[in-house]
């Protein structure tokens, strides 16, 4: 039976040995207060955890121990359903599982949108207000909307055309909120990439926006620091934070020392977590941390945004969709001639406590350099 506890709530179950930390708090939840003593040990109560850095709350989605069972140190006692994923909860010592406390609890449910059922709502107009929605905690999720713009097709109402996602050749850096750098005329062409003795892994532009932002940030180690409460705080490694939409809201998992990375091990990376993310799979490392952070709606026909920083990182990048323009190039020989120049917006947005306009303009700069280049910047 699922059930749902604040942080700091009477506890889960007790325990007949001690080890596991415990919390005070109040919770508006039935829990049976029942002093246990067996075996001539006394109890003590076991109180949810704090599993990611925004929890407030966590949902027991299943117990995998049964009153009057023994329990060891590293037994995994049940599974919570934080806001970012699907947590196992671990005994930190041995003891006997006593009674188990929280046997229900009230859910309050509000229509909440997920990023792709936002898009598809807002694209075709779509009216969901007689829609139950069937995502967990009331998340209206892609399913639903596209169960919606059915329903609209059925009855004869006419939608509108989406908008165009951009392909995945489209690279080149234009117009960043920070300081612009001159146009860029021309377009790189990525080398072909092969390990020897491993399955290739298809490669996308956001993978090496990911690469050119890592390899950035080793050229540039003042900006990879994070705000310890009172300074800056030089970080180590360079691990890459990448937002992933999911029917549970937005998460960022981590691919962790992306400097040292080539792009086939960013690519095979990213496409793990981000369906670790969707399965509500990641670990609390897997998503806790990072060094600097990237947001990419391009695929939701966002031309540009601003991201909000994950504190305590000193930057988060935009990304969002490609154009194409007209412009005067140079061939080969050096005679100009008109063709299509296809750019990308994207806006950084940085703790001026950690990098000022200055330092943010020179990043920019660097990692448009490090983007145009790919050879370039597999070699930093």
């Amino acid at each position: 039976m699922a059930a749902s506890l604040r942080l700091g709530c009477p506890g889960l179950f007790r325990s007949l040995l001690g080890g596991l930390r415990t919390r005070g708090g109040e919770c508006n939840l039935r829990v049976l207060h029942t002093a246990w003593r067996l075996r001539g040990a006394p109890s003590i109560q076991v109180f949810m955890p704090a599993l990611s850095p925004t929890m407030e709350e966590g949902n027991i989605v299943k117990w995998l121990k049964k009153e009057g069972e023994s329990v060891n140190a590293g037994d995994a006692l049940c599974e919570i359903e934080t806001d970012k994923a699907v947590v196992t909860m671990e005994s930190n010592d041995d003891g006997v599982l006593a009674k188990i406390l929280v046997i229900t609890a009230f859910f309050f449910s509000v229509l909440r949108l997920s990023p792709a059922a936002r898009h598809i709502i807002d694209t075709h107009g779509l009216n969901v207000a007689a829609i139950t929605p069937s995502g967990p905690r009331g998340i209206f999720t892609k399913e639903d909307a596209l169960k919606v713009l059915a329903q609209m097709k059925e009855s004869g109402e006419k939608a509108t055309q989406p908008l165009p996602s951009p392909t995945p050749e489209k690279v080149l850096v234009d117009s960043p909120t920070i300081a612009s750098p001159p146009p860029v005329s021309g377009r790189p062409s990525f080398p072909p990439v092969s390990i020897p003795g491993k399955p290739l892994t298809e490669v996308s532009v956001n993978d090496f926006i990911i690469k050119a932002t890592a390899a950035a940030l080793k050229q540039m180690p003042e900006v990879n620091v994070t705000w310890n409460g009172e300074s800056p705080s030089p970080l180590d490694t360079i691990d890459i934070s990448i937002a992933v939409a999911t029917d549970r809201g937005l998460i960022t998992p981590i691919i962790k020392q992306a400097a040292s990375k080539g792009i086939q091990d960013i690519a095979s990376s990213a496409k793990v977590l981000a369906q670790k993310a969707r399965d509500g799979k990641l670990l609390p490392e897997e998503y806790q941390g990072g060094s600097f952070s990237i947001s990419n709606l391009g695929m939701f026909g966002i031309s540009g945004f601003s991201a909000v920083i994950n504190p305590p990182q000193s930057c988060i990048l935009a990304v969002g969709r490609s154009r194409v323009e007209l412009a005067l190039t140079e061939d080969e020989e050096g005679n100009q001639q008109l063709s299509n120049k296809e750019l990308l917006n994207v806006t950084l947005s940085s703790d001026g406590r950690l990098v000022d306009d200055e330092l943010a303009s020179k990043f920019l700069e660097c990692f448009r350099n490090n983007l145009e280049n790919p050879v370039q910047c597999s070699l930093v």
